[in-house]
């Protein structure tokens, strides 16, 4: 049913696009409301691929590298690495997704339980590729709403980002409480990133020489039971 109408509201447009006059009566269908304000190229374009995913012939989409840390700047390496864990926790199928299901046991879990209709409008409101699941990236993009400050109080996606533990509206990049303030921080903080880095890498030398210390340790302890 989505497909056909999709279809008839296709070619409807198309004719729309080159006639001198507008056409009555789909004007004021739902999907004409949707998308009026946009441009017929732009329209042609989003419609014919909703309606061959619809109908399963959307051609695959070329493959981009995605670095959530020079894409997500406004957010420290531990705060990415948080949702990524978070992310990974609920992708039960492993499969780089988190699909209506999945999201439907996260915000149980979360204590926030959500109606198939709220799910799918989760959803929906950061889908850029209307494939009807989270990615990684679209993941990332909630909590980048949150602390814009773009999200409604009631909606089920800000209560997916309150509820998940990772403090974005307040901890931010360097500590900075506004988001925009934040982002202009990361711009001139572009060594923070590396920073870390080698915090982590010291972290795991010291590790490894107290562990070496207390190898030595114990053999020393040894040769004088031995001795």
């Amino acid at each position: 049913m989505a497909s056909q109408e999709l279809a008839e509201k296709l070619q409807s447009r198309q004719a729309a696009t080159q006639e001198a006059e507008p056409r009555p009566g789909p004007e004021h269908s739902p999907v004409h409301a949707e998308y009026m304000a946009e441009p017929a190229s732009e329209l042609t374009a989003k419609l014919t691929h909703r309606l061959d995913i619809a109908q399963g012939t959307a051609a695959p989409r070329p493959t981009r590298v995605f670095n959530p840390y020079t894409e997500f700047k406004e957010f420290s390496r531990k705060q990415i690495k948080d949702m990524e864990t978070m992310f990974k926790r609920y992708d039960t199928g492993k499969d780089g997704f988190i699909d209506l299901m999945e999201l439907k046991l996260m915000m149980e879990k979360l204590g926030a339980p959500q109606t198939h209709l709220s799910l799918k409008n989760m959803i929906k409101e950061v889908d850029e590729d209307f494939d009807g699941k989270l990615s990684f990236r679209e993941f990332l993009l909630i909590f980048r709403r949150a602390a814009a400050g773009e999200l409604q109080e009631e909606s089920g996606l800000m209560a997916l980002a309150k509820l998940s533990e990772i403090d974005v509206s307040t901890e931010g990049v360097m500590g900075a409480k506004d988001f925009f303030e934040a982002k202009m921080q990361a711009v001139s903080q572009g060594s923070k990133f590396e920073a870390e880095i080698r915090e982590e890498k010291e972290e795991r030398k010291r590790q490894e020489e107290d562990k070496k210390k207390r190898q030595a340790a114990f053999k020393q302890l040894q040769s004088n039971f031995c001795s």
